[in-house]
């Protein structure tokens, strides 16, 4: 008996097709878990509210229940939900996003304490990619995202995502990933602190 593997949908990396993302969102509502492209690498996730879901995403990477994880809005509306954030902080996301940042804020409430990291910070990202963002807004809500790579690998090939991450519901495939993660900028401090620097430029941040 050949094992269990993910399932694999194509969806076109820049023109999504409404009824594959349809398709994708079904797999989340269901408490499933999908590996999909961002603008930088591709990721794993669920939907933020499903604690089971969540919870097997730490189990598939293999992270310890403390281990930070972001997760993906689909644009800054909706986001003094999930964050707070003063008017100088929504100035410089506004000038960064979509694009290729993960910022860490203060909580609110309405965070799921699972994504909570230990001062009650979180992190959020709007990638610049077609897919993840038309799935989030099917959605209505985040989904998580992490790195759909064991530590010290990297994984960019939708073919060889089907075989790490067996245990996930669905690959998306969108084509080859991207190799370099996001840049990660805390801004709980006052002022910007670089605390990755990744495919994100950094120049003039500081």
């Amino acid at each position: 008996m050949r094992p269990p593997m993910a399932k694999r949908l194509n969806i076109h990396p820049t023109h999504p097709e409404p009824r594959k993302i349809r398709e994708v969102v079904e797999v989340l509502r269901r408490g499933g878990v999908i590996a999909y492209p961002t603008d930088t690498v591709y990721a794993l996730g669920c939907d933020i509210t499903q604690k089971k879901a969540v919870d097997k995403v730490y189990r598939i990477k293999r992270m310890a229940k403390d281990h930070p994880v972001a997760f993906v809005c689909p644009d800054l509306g909706d986001l003094s939900r999930f964050a707070v954030v003063d008017d100088q902080t929504y100035r410089l996301m506004r000038r960064l996003l979509p694009g290729p940042y993960t910022f860490i804020l203060p909580a609110t409430r309405e965070v799921p304490k699972i994504l909570m990291m230990k001062r009650k910070t979180v992190g959020i990202r709007v990638p610049h990619h077609e897919v993840v963002l038309a799935i989030v807004r099917e959605l209505g809500g985040p989904i998580v995202s992490t790195s759909a790579a064991f530590e010290g690998e990297q994984l960019n090939d939708p073919d060889d995502l089907l075989m790490r991450f067996k245990e996930a519901d669905l690959v998306i495939d969108s084509g080859w990933g991207g190799l370099e993660p996001s840049t990660v900028l805390n801004l709980t401090g006052g002022e910007v602190e670089i605390v990755r620097e990744g495919l994100g430029p950094v120049d003039g941040l500081l």
